[in-house]
């Protein structure tokens, strides 16, 4: 069985869908979550499903070695749920094509530093976009710049706003995102 770190910023639902995901399969598990912000919600979803998890700070993640040296104790597969920090790049070289990530736009439009949530959403919405969608990509060097796994669209309307916009990303990276990382993990194991 596949160890997952999840690592997340904000409220935690992508991170709370894949840890159910995973919880009904024998492919992975979610072992711990990483957390950048004290204050984040993905914590008390984490304690109520009885997941790890714990807070680091910028010099632990870009400066010391303590995050990459936990990593290479206890996963086999990252993912970025919601995480807005650049990973550094002696994590991305110890865990090539290890590392997953889901943008909130169909990229290369709407990538970049800057470019997540609800910033993603009102540019997609101010282009009166006729269709927008999630990317999952493996995590490189550059900000939402990496190789793409798998995109799902949806089609978009001139009555969309960045919040109803906002509601139709969210269904298809509940739908999408744990299944395409369950496919990633079995695709490393042929």
């Amino acid at each position: 069985m596949k160890r997952i770190i999840i690592f997340a910023s904000g409220s935690g639902s992508n991170a709370e869908n894949i840890i159910n995901y995973f919880n009904k399969t024998k492919t992975a598990k979610v072992v711990h979550v990483l957390c950048n912000s004290k204050k984040a919600k993905v914590f008390d979803r984490c304690e109520r499903l009885n997941t790890p998890s714990s807070h680091f700070t910028r010099d632990e993640f870009l400066v010391t070695d303590k995050i990459l040296n936990f990593l290479k104790e206890n996963a086999d597969l990252i993912v970025l749920a919601g995480f807005l920090w650049k990973v550094p790049t002696d994590i991305i070289k110890a865990f090539p094509k290890k590392i997953l990530n889901i943008h909130p736009a169909l990229l290369p439009k709407y990538g970049g530093k800057g470019m997540y949530g609800m910033h993603v959403h009102k540019a997609v919405a101010d282009n009166k976009e006729k269709e927008t969608g999630i990317t999952i990509h493996f995590v490189n060097e550059h900000y939402d710049e990496g190789a793409i796994i798998y995109q799902a669209k949806t089609a978009l309307d001139s009555n969309d706003t960045p919040e109803s916009i906002a509601k139709k990303i969210h269904v298809l990276e509940q739908s999408y995102f744990p299944r395409i990382i369950e496919e990633v993990i079995i695709s490393v194991n042929e």
